[in-house]
C-alpha cells in the first residue's frame, strides 16, 4: 500500500520533457489521493554536460505541486544530507528518475541511505539505461545506482532489455502517457499564420533537441530526393543545438534545399509548442538509434501522424500504416516513407490514432508504478 511518495528528478524551475513528465506524474498520484511530492536538483549538470543555453524555466512554479530544489549532482555531502531528509520522512515509495550515468552516484547514494529505515521502497523510471553517448565510468555509475533499487519501470521494451544487462530485479513496461499540458489543439491554418507559414504548404516536422542520434542529417539529405523536392516540402525544424550546428547548416547549404528548410533553433517554451506542431502535416522521428521518445506521445496529443524509423522502442507505440509508418533509419526509406505519407493523406491515419491514443493514460502508467510496488 502506498499512501506516501517522493519523485526524485527534475522539475520546476528545471524546464524541459522530464521535468514536465515527472510534474504530470506527482499530479496524478495526488489525484489518486497519494501525498506526493518532488526532490528536484539545485544543480543538476555541471556546465560541460549541458549543451543547451539554460537549464532553467521562465515559467512560474505549476500549482499544487509540492517542490523541493535542493539535490546537489556534483555534492556527496549534500546526498547524504537528503538521503537522510528522506529516510526520515518514511514515504512508502520513491520513484527516481534515471536517464544519464552521471547522476548515478547522486542517485544510488541517496537511495541507498533513503532506505535503510526499513520501510520505503524504490522504483527507477528508466528512460536510458545505456546512454546514446557514451562516456568513461558509465557502467560502473550505472551498475552502482542499480544496486539500490529494488525494481524498474521502463517505457519500452528496449531499454527493460538494457536493464536486464545489470540486475534481475522486477522490471515492468509501462508506454509514455501522452502529455496534455501543452493545451488544446489549434486548426492548421491558425497555427501557420501564428508562426509565419502559408496556409496551402506542405510541411513536415522535426521537433526537439539536436543530437547526432536523431539523424535529423538523415532527414536533410531525404529532402535532397527529387521525388521529394518534386513534391516542394518544407521541413520546420523546432528544437535547440546540442552539439556544433555547422555541418547541418553546411549541410542545408551543400544540399540545395535552403528555400525548403525552415529553421526555428531557440528552446519552445510549452504554451507555443502547440503552434508548431498543429502546423505541420506529419511529424518526422529519422532517429539512428532510440530507446522511447517524448515527441510521440506529443503527436498523439495533436493527433498528428507520424514516420519513425525502425530502431530501439520507436516502433512499439506507432502501429505501421495506422498511427504512422515506420521505415529504416536510411536516406532512401525515409524519402520513400514522406512521400507515402502524402499519397495516404492525413485522413487516412486519424481514426487510428484516435483509438491508439487510448492506451497511454497517465493514470495507467501511476497504475502500473502501484502493482510493482507490490511485487517489491
Amino acid at each position: 500500500m502506498v499512501n506516501k511518495l517522493v519523485i526524485i528528478g527534475p522539475a520546476w524551475p528545471l524546464r524541459g520533457g522530464l521535468s514536465a513528465f515527472d510534474e504530470k506524474l506527482a499530479s496524478t498520484f495526488s489525484s489518486m489521493g497519494i501525498d506526493s511530492s518532488i526532490e528536484t536538483f539545485s544543480l543538476q549538470y555541471p556546465n560541460f554536460l549541458f549543451p543547451g543555453k539554460t537549464q532553467y524555466s521562465n515559467l512560474p512554479a505549476p500549482i499544487n505541486i509540492k517542490i523541493t530544489s535542493r539535490i546537489n549532482s556534483i555534492n556527496p555531502f549534500n546526498w547524504i544530507k537528503i538521503g537522510i531528509i528522506i529516510k526520515r520522512s518514511k514515504p512508502d515509495l520513491i520513484i527516481v528518475r534515471y536517464w544519464i550515468p552521471f547522476l548515478g552516484p547522486c542517485l544510488g547514494t541517496i537511495c541507498r541511505i533513503a532506505t535503510s529505515n526499513k520501510k520505503t521502497k524504490v522504483i527507477a523510471l528508466v528512460d536510458n539505461m545505456i546512454p546514446h553517448e557514451k562516456r568513461i565510468g558509465d557502467t560502473q555509475f550505472t551498475k552502482y545506482f542499480a544496486g539500490a533499487v529494488n525494481g524498474f519501470l521502463t517505457m519500452s521494451e528496449k531499454v527493460k532489455s538494457d536493464v536486464k544487462k545489470f540486475t534481475h530485479k522486477p522490471t515492468l513496461v509501462s508506454p509514455h502517457p501522452i502529455f496534455d499540458h501543452f493545451g488544446m489543439a489549434i486548426s492548421k491554418t491558425a497555427a501557420r499564420s501564428i508562426i509565419g507559414i502559408d496556409a496551402n504548404e506542405k510541411v513536415i516536422l522535426f521537433f526537439g533537441f539536436i543530437r547526432k542520434y536523431k539523424g535529423l542529417d538523415l532527414l536533410l539529405e531525404a529532402m535532397a530526393k527529387p521525388s521529394i523536392k518534386n513534391l516542394d516540402i518544407k521541413l520546420l525544424i523546432v528544437g535547440e543545438f546540442y552539439e556544433d550546428a555547422s555541418p547541418y547548416l553546411n549541410l542545408i547549404e551543400e544540399l540545395g534545399i535552403q528555400n525548403n528548410v525552415i529553421l526555428n533553433t531557440e528552446f519552445v517554451p510549452d504554451d507555443q509548442v502547440k503552434n508548431f506542431v498543429c502546423s505541420a502535416d506529419f511529424i518526422i522521428q529519422p532517429y539512428r538509434n532510440a530507446t522511447q521518445s517524448g515527441v510521440t506521445p506529443l503527436a498523439y496529443h495533436f493527433e498528428k501522424p507520424m514516420l519513425v524509423t525502425n530502431v530501439g522502442g520507436l516502433a512499439d507505440t506507432v502501429p505501421n500504416g495506422k498511427v504512422g509508418l515506420v521505415v529504416d533509419p536510411t536516406v532512401d526509406s525515409i524519402a520513400n516513407g514522406i512521400e507515402h505519407l502524402y499519397e495516404l493523406g492525413e485522413n487516412h491515419f486519424k481514426p487510428y490514432i484516435l483509438e491508439e491514443k487510448k492506451k497511454f493514460s497517465w493514470n495507467q502508467m501511476a497504475e502500473n508504478f502501484l502493482t510493482l510496488h507490490q511485487q517489491l
